[in-house]
């Protein structure tokens, strides 16, 4: 046992897997019990909370609500890279962009956590509309975790980390750091104004904005779900892009086994179809 982890009882597990799921649709199966151990332990200790079955108590009372959103925020899952799967991006700036005809094309990059996806997406809009009359574009970056999305607002990221496909990408939209933060990189503020951060929950009951978005990254999440969550999920997302926009999933994910409307264009992007039954 490391030293973030402490005992979990069988109770304790089975009543945080369910509160889990139910707010957030992340399935914690039976071989999870260490990782809840070891991503929650150094927080109860932080709170001086004897035991995980002390803590359900909390969490099952008025005074754990706050407790609530610690739980899913360390429990959920945030690994991302910059252009991770490229072809994604390279498909997005070759098909999509050039046809796209809404004006101010909407992006949104959900499960965003770091941020690393969503600046990527913006470095290949500012890149694509760079000095062009059409350079009218939002983006939209969401997470259900406030702690990734802290990191996503800073957008202060480890020399190693910021791998782009094209080195000029580099001084064009990052600045150095110097002194204390020598080996980092920072987002320039131009290029950060551009990306809106949202706390939302993908299964909460209703968004923070209109539906008719052009692209929607949704990518490496889904397979953190239950087939009936994708399902529920993917209707959502079919019903949040405009009819002609594109849906992007992770290579591991796919569509396949859900019933959907979409149109596959490519390995992972679905496009929503313009008229029904096209």
């Amino acid at each position: 046992m490391t030293a973030s982890e402490m005992p979990i009882s069988p109770t304790a597990f089975a009543f945080l897997a369910d509160l889990v799921y139910r707010r957030s649709r992340i399935r914690l199966g039976p071989d999870k019990q260490a990782f809840v151990s070891g991503r929650l332990g150094g927080h109860l200790r932080a709170i001086d909370c004897a035991s995980f079955d002390a803590y359900c108590r909390l969490l099952d009372s008025p005074a754990g609500a706050d407790e609530i959103g610690v739980v899913i925020d360390l429990l959920s899952t945030n690994h991302t890279q910059f252009f991770r799967e490229p072809d994604h991006f390279d498909f997005l700036a070759r098909e999509v962009l050039p046809r796209a005809a809404a004006r101010p094309l909407r992006v949104w990059c959900a499960a965003a956590a770091s941020g690393e996806e969503a600046y990527s997406l913006a470095i290949v809009l500012a890149e694509h509309f760079a000095g062009s009359a059409a350079d009218d574009w939002t983006l939209v970056a969401s997470d259900i975790s406030r702690r990734m999305l802290d990191r996503c607002r800073r957008a202060i990221y480890a020399a190693d980390q910021v791998r782009l496909p094209d080195a000029g990408m580099l001084p064009r939209h990052f600045r150095r750091g110097f002194g204390e933060w020598e080996g980092y990189y920072r987002v320039k503020p131009a290029l950060r104004r551009r990306v809106a951060i949202e706390h939302v929950n993908l299964f909460q009951a209703a968004y923070p904005w209109p539906a008719g978005f052009e692209v929607i990254f949704c990518r490496n999440v889904m397979i953190y779900f239950d087939a009936e969550s994708r399902q529920a999920l993917v209707e959502r997302l079919f019903e949040q892009l405009t009819p002609g926009g594109h849906l992007f999933v992770g290579h591991a994910e796919g569509l396949q086994g859900l019933r959907h409307r979409f149109r596959a264009v490519a390995p992972g992007v679905y496009e929503r179809p313009r008229r029904a039954g096209r």
